[in-house]
């Protein structure tokens, strides 16, 4: 066990892959973010992106205090998933795969778009060949596609400073001259109204901070709060000094103007050609970039969510390399189409309002899985804590976000919706397969009265698919817990899992250590259910890692659809440790 322990610890990504997977999605915001937060905010947009570095700065802690207690792929999903129903969890992980949806579509589109600036290029076809290219690259491996995504993290950030550094030395030459002209700019609506829509506009440029959280699993212990604070200190950085070098050197009025490709026209203006197509070919590559992250991101959470019987378990085959490539396929497909259904002058904007509202909610959604945490799952050790009032800033500060882009961008909040329904709508069918199975039954019922013959081996092929799905025997771990403990369990199962079969087990080191009233107590409930076959299991060892993987295979029960209590603390393995394993009371 302490092998297994250790290889755990000194396996998976480092910190600086881990970081560049995430990190090009969140720094590639300058390229754009900069333009709409001036033309939103005016002179106040520093001031605005100074704001959003603070919220994001809260968010550090919701999110490590989260993660840290539940160390599993999913982000938001696995936060609720934890700590409230499957369903309510089942809306953030809509919203998180509309924002993966959006994020590589926008940024294989844009990316492109750069590139034309130096070449002449079909942008559909080769918006497509893009998208591919990062397919095969993610069923490779992501090892393989972390080493891509270094490279590309090394020449953005390496690329920005040096526009910086260059900028400095032209406004050296030139004065301030044009900066202080901006600053005198009079403020339309009042500095608040500024202020207001400038957070709103500039939380765009946070986007991807919520990726980290959906690959953590393939992360080295200790490696995921570190992508936080990486991050935050990237975009705190760039983004604020960015806004700064536009406003010295671009008046304000022809800021919107520029704003398609506002960085390169900075780099044409301060030093030429040269460096025009240095900044227009890194825009493309940390685009790129963010496109990896949209790929690898909703992989880890796609596969969680099918793990858990959200999504069909095809999803779950794995190639010679060990990648789901079905869903890196289906991602894949589903991003093209897209591509090929907004095609059209609004096609970013459409896009970007699917963007931002999804990435937004996922970020509210954490910090009220971060407030779930601290209420039901009080007793779980975590490596850190946020504090109560950091929780609740971030979150009143994210909605207003929300609220803010949802006014701004009014006119097509219905896009956002003609995505979220239709992709929510799969993910009822899932949940509530039993009852359409048994209302189809009855349907066939009712009809093979007259058509006997033709409708029989309907009927009986899904009356085996209702079997062959409650068929699936769920395992509850207990040390002996008090009869409503144990009828809490029995409820969540009833409520959450499509099953008719509960093994309830105990575990002790002699047979003499099981508590007189258990026995008493389960059977009991298994006369309170009788729609549920309860199971009472007395197992002598030690529960751990072994034991799970050997009773998995043993009953042929998946690790996660085993469920135990909040341990604790008193529990010497962390979650992560014991494979999947789901906490229910």
């Amino acid at each position: 066990m302490a092998e297994q322990a250790d290889e755990h610890k000194r396996g998976g990504l480092t910190q600086l892959a881990a970081t560049a997977i995430c990190g090009n999605d969140i720094t590639s915001s300058c390229l754009y973010v900069s333009a709409l937060a001036i033309i939103a905010a005016g002179k106040w947009a520093p001031i605005s992106l100074l704001m959003v570095a603070a919220v994001l700065y809260l968010f550090r802690s919701i999110y490590a205090e989260v993660v840290g207690a539940l160390p599993l792929n999913g982000g938001a999903y696995n936060a609720l998933l934890n700590t409230t129903s499957k369903f309510r969890a089942s809306i953030a992980a809509c919203l998180t795969i509309l924002s993966y949806m959006a994020t590589a579509v926008i940024s294989a589109s844009v990316a492109i778009y750069y590139v034309n600036n130096l070449w002449d290029l079909p942008e559909t076809a080769v918006t497509i060949g893009l998208l591919a290219f990062f397919m095969v690259l993610t069923i490779i491996g992501i090892t393989e596609s972390a080493r891509v995504a270094v490279v590309i993290f090394f020449i953005h950030l390496g690329s920005l400073t040096l526009l910086l550094v260059v900028g400095g030395v032209y406004l050296s030459g030139t004065g301030l001259d044009q900066l202080w002209a901006n600053f005198q700019e009079p403020t339309e609506g009042g500095v608040p109204k500024a202020l207001f829509f400038g957070f709103c506009a500039a939380m765009l440029g946070v986007s991807g901070f919520e990726s980290s959280s959906n690959f953590v699993e393939e992360q080295a212990e200790g490696v995921f709060p570190k992508t936080l604070r990486n991050m935050w200190l990237a975009v705190s950085i760039f983004n604020p000094l960015m806004v700064l070098l536009v406003l010295a050197i671009i008046p304000m009025q022809d800021v919107a103007l520029h704003k398609k490709a506002i960085l390169a026209d900075i780099g044409l203006k301060t030093a030429g050609n040269w460096l025009l197509w240095l900044i227009s070919i890194n825009a493309a590559l940390v685009l790129s970039g963010a496109v990896l992250a949209s790929f690898v991101g909703v992989n880890g959470l796609i596969r969680r969510m099918t793990l858990d019987r959200c999504l069909p378990q095809f999803l779950l085959k794995t190639n010679q390399r060990g990648t789901t490539h079905r869903i890196i396929i289906g991602f894949f497909l589903l991003a093209v189409s897209v591509l090929l259904i907004s095609r059209g002058d609004n096609q970013l904007e459409t896009l970007g309002v699917v963007y931002t509202l999804s990435f937004l909610s996922v970020m509210a959604l954490f910090g009220i899985g971060n407030v779930l945490l601290k209420v039901r799952r009080a007793k779980l050790p975590r490596p850190s804590h946020a504090p109560w009032l950091s929780v609740l800033i971030g979150i009143i500060a994210v909605g207003a976000g929300i609220v803010g882009n949802a006014i701004v961008n009014r006119e097509h909040l219905l896009v956002f919706l003609y995505y979220f329904i239709p992709t929510m709508l799969i993910i009822i069918i899932m949940l509530t397969r039993i009852r359409i199975l048994k209302s189809c039954l009855f349907t066939v019922r009712v009809a093979s009265v007259s058509v006997h013959k033709l409708m029989g081996g309907i009927a009986e092929k899904l009356r085996h698919k209702i079997n062959q799905v409650n068929e699936q025997q769920i395992v509850f771990f207990t040390r002996g817990d008090n009869v409503a403990n144990l009828n809490n369990a029995i409820l969540y199962v009833q409520r959450n899992e499509h099953t008719n079969r509960v093994k309830i087990v105990t575990v002790v080191k002699d047979a003499k250590a099981v508590p007189e009233k258990l026995s008493q107590d389960i059977a009991f409930l298994d006369e309170a259910y009788p729609n549920i076959d309860i199971d009472f299991v007395v197992l002598e060892g030690d529960f751990g890692p072994q034991m799970i993987q050997d009773l998995a295979q043993q009953w042929n029960i998946p690790v996660n659809l085993m469920f135990i209590g909040s341990p604790a603390g008193k529990l010497i393995y962390g979650l992560a440790d014991l494979g999947g394993v789901r906490m229910i009371i």
